[in-house]
């Protein structure tokens, strides 16, 4: 019961929370992979991580964490040396003046984010948050090497002759396009992961 009335206070507030619109870029991937991603200004990193997580395509696998002015925060129950991301809202972060800051996903892949405040918004009645306004390109594969090796993984799937070719097509998703974005995808799973 505690639990439910919680949910239902947190979505009130919600409700009438200013809302944060955040550009989302995966750093060292060209042509850019990123998301404009709205959020009540209420929610904390920990729901921010699963904002990101849903609205680029990751799948939630791997730990991951913030770095917002050289302080780190994630989940004190797989790290002991972060913060707790469940005490920091984006409000709080707005009033200190942050700008920008990053969340890393996967520690082995190192798939770093820059997340930008752009600017605060009025929340548009009936409209329901987090809400996916734009973006550009398909999440990468997870496991699929970082930065650094997401372009090489391209080249052997664009290259049915490459000897590698058979081997990492089987364990990427079937029919996988990198230039593929859709928005109504993704504000779907924003909805289904925040109903």
């Amino acid at each position: 019961m505690a639990k439910a009335a919680a949910a239902k206070a947190s979505r009130k507030s919600a409700e009438k929370s200013a809302i944060v619109s955040l550009k989302v870029t995966l750093n060292g991937i060209k042509p850019p992979i990123w998301r404009r991603l709205l959020v009540a200004e209420s929610m904390t990193l920990a729901g921010l991580h699963e904002a990101i997580q849903t609205g680029m395509g990751w799948s939630g696998g791997h730990l991951h964490s913030f770095d917002i002015d050289g302080e780190q925060y994630g989940n004190p129950k797989e790290f002991t040396d972060v913060a707790d991301q469940r005490r920091i809202t984006l409000a709080r972060l707005v009033k200190s003046g942050v700008k920008r800051f990053t969340y890393t996903y996967d520690f082995g892949d190192d798939w770093e984010h820059l997340v930008v405040i752009e600017k605060i918004l009025s929340h548009e009645e009936g409209q329901v948050y987090p809400l996916c306004s734009a973006g550009a390109r398909a999440c990468p594969p997870e496991d699929s090497g970082g930065p650094w090796g997401y372009p090489e993984l391209l080249d052997v799937l664009a290259d049915p002759d490459h000897p590698d070719h058979a081997e990492q097509s089987e364990w990427v998703e079937e029919g996988f396009d990198p230039e593929a974005f859709s928005l109504g995808e993704i504000n779907a799973r924003l909805k289904a992961r925040f109903a």
